[in-house]
């Protein structure tokens, strides 16, 4: 059948040998669906309007040509969206193993709350004496998080992880030139540093110098002290790093950075694995984002946009942007002017970072993350999730290849050796991963390991899912050590085929043409 060539891969001509082609290119319950547009056989519309009327006020700029929205019946767009949906994968659906991501089961407790009158159906511009309950939980959970880090302050205003380091990185910059140490523009970032680190450093106006990991995929501690100098600014270190190993020289990387005047911002990224069990104050951390949409449900913000709060030590705390809760007697009120927090003694804040307070939907749901759990429920999860990438770590090294030896934190990091010879590579291990139900681990990073596959189980998962989830890793490793290349051309059984994904990165074809042009409007 005529398939779409408007910018997504096309079903492969052939099919396997045991299988008849379908009429309607159907599989059974994987319906084959088009384009939306290419739906709108009759030009029709399931909704009727009434004519316009009144004065044209648009002028020249009034539409020329059809609007040109497809016109479908109510179950002609409902079948058509449901059936995309099926096509997704989703952590409902089974395990998500991506790692350094946290992708973990979200409580529908949580989505039962952010629900509720008050905090789903406010307006960040209602007066704040209307929103006085949405005050105290956005208090309360700084609370929780200024006392699961040790850390004295918190910033909630940051969208997202990357946001929160560019709040850290601000606020850093912002407390040197307050101490006239404007010359301090260099910035340390380890190799197995998440990638966001380095890029948050220049946005700011720092020049970005990178630490080379050791043998143990862990940060050189000699090769970081050799860098050290009057015009470092700060250090990055994502802890545990990105290779799912906890920095074992913690607080000497710390004392060595603030030896020489600068500071010590963390990623907290991935805060999943050390939650209740570590503060990162105590480690000597001067600022340090949490994604909440990670550590405390909600996987990648799929409830809304991400939330990234960061906490500061009592150094930056002053130096911290507006907005913040303060509380006064019975009332909340915001703190909203840097003027505003001289007034209530906060010294040298920071300006204001975002447009509102953050994202109320993620702050109703990590703090219902928190209640529900409590200190040692949380702790409990940090210590599953370190047990279960254990656990898939064991089970895999007699098949597949630990990039380091050892036991490793919230994720088990593995190279590509036991490829070696196979004709079988990385992304054609992933895409076979696909064809077996499962969306690949994250492929190819970090960067220091050849050929990475990083997988994160995070607690979520049961022992049952864990072991079929490694029994079809193992059976894949054993097909590819086999000599079975059909690898080479999986997936086989996904609703499209393997997308030349270079082609498509550089030459994305990002809009729909239609094949005659629109009706001039009438």
């Amino acid at each position: 059948m005529t398939m779409n060539t408007q910018g997504r891969p096309t079903r492969a001509d052939e099919v396997e040998a045991s299988a008849p082609a379908t009429f309607t290119g159907n599989r059974a319950l994987q319906i084959e669906e088009s384009l939306i547009f290419e739906k709108d056989a009759f030009g029709e519309t399931g909704v009727d309007f009434p004519a316009l009327a009144g004065v044209n006020r648009l002028g020249n700029a009034a539409r020329k040509q059809e609007i040109g929205l497809p016109g479908l019946s109510e179950p002609e767009a409902m079948r058509h969206f449901v059936r995309l949906s099926q096509k997704n994968y989703a952590i409902d659906m089974g395990p998500f193993p991506l790692g350094s991501c946290t992708m973990k089961h979200n409580p529908r407790l949580n989505e039962k709350m952010a629900r509720l009158p008050g905090f789903g159906d406010i307006h960040p511009l209602q007066p704040q004496s209307t929103v006085q309950g949405a005050l105290e939980l956005i208090d309360t959970l700084a609370h929780w998080l200024m006392t699961l880090t040790g850390m004295p302050a918190v910033a909630m205003s940051p969208k997202a992880g990357a946001h929160g380091e560019l709040c850290g990185m601000m606020t850093i910059k912002a407390a040197l030139e307050a101490a006239g140490e404007g010359h301090r523009t260099r910035v340390l970032a380890p190799e197995s540093a998440h990638g966001t680190n380095p890029a948050t450093a220049a946005q700011c106006g720092f020049t970005v110098d990178a630490i080379p990991a050791d043998a143990t995929g862990r940060v050189d501690l000699e090769a970081l002290k050799a860098k050290l100098g009057p015009d470092v600014a700060a250090i990055m270190v994502t802890n545990p790093n990105t290779c799912g190993l906890f920095e074992r020289e913690i607080i000497a990387i710390a004392e060595a950075i603030h030896s020489v005047g600068g500071y010590f911002y963390c990623d907290g990224a991935n805060f999943n694995a050390i939650a209740g069990k570590v503060r990162p104050g105590d480690l000597g951390v001067d600022a340090m984002h949490i994604n909440l949409h990670k550590t405390f449900s909600t996987p990648h913000g799929g409830g809304g946009p991400g939330s990234g709060p960061t906490v500061f030590s009592a150094a930056l705390a002053p130096f911290a942007p507006v907005p913040f809760v303060v509380k006064d007697g019975e009332r909340f009120h915001l703190v909203e002017t840097r003027r505003a927090a001289k007034a209530e003694g906060e010294g040298e804040a920071g300006g204001r970072l975002a447009a509102f307070h953050g994202q109320m939907g993620m702050f109703v749901r990590a703090l219902s993350y928190m209640l529900s759990h409590g200190g040692d429920g949380v702790r409990q999860a940090a210590e599953d999730a370190v047990l279960n990438a254990n656990y898939v770590l064991a089970r895999l090294k007699s098949e597949m290849s630990p990039a380091f030896s050892g036991y490793c934190m919230h994720e088990a990091l593995f190279d590509d050796s036991f490829l070696k010879g196979t004709g079988v590579e990385t992304i054609d291990f992933a895409k076979a991963m696909i064809d077996e139900g499962y969306h690949p681990m994250t492929m190819y990073f970090p960067l220091v390991v050849h050929g990475a596959m990083l997988i994160e189980p995070t607690e979520s998962e049961s022992k049952q899912e864990l072991d079929l989830f490694c029994d079809a890793l193992l059976s894949l490793a054993r097909r590819a050590k086999a000599g079975d290349q059909s690898m080479k051309s999986a997936p086989h059984f996904a609703p499209r085929r393997r997308l030349d994904e270079t082609a498509a990165a550089r030459n994305p074809v990002l809009r729909w043409t239609p094949k005659e042009p629109l009706k001039a409007a009438e």
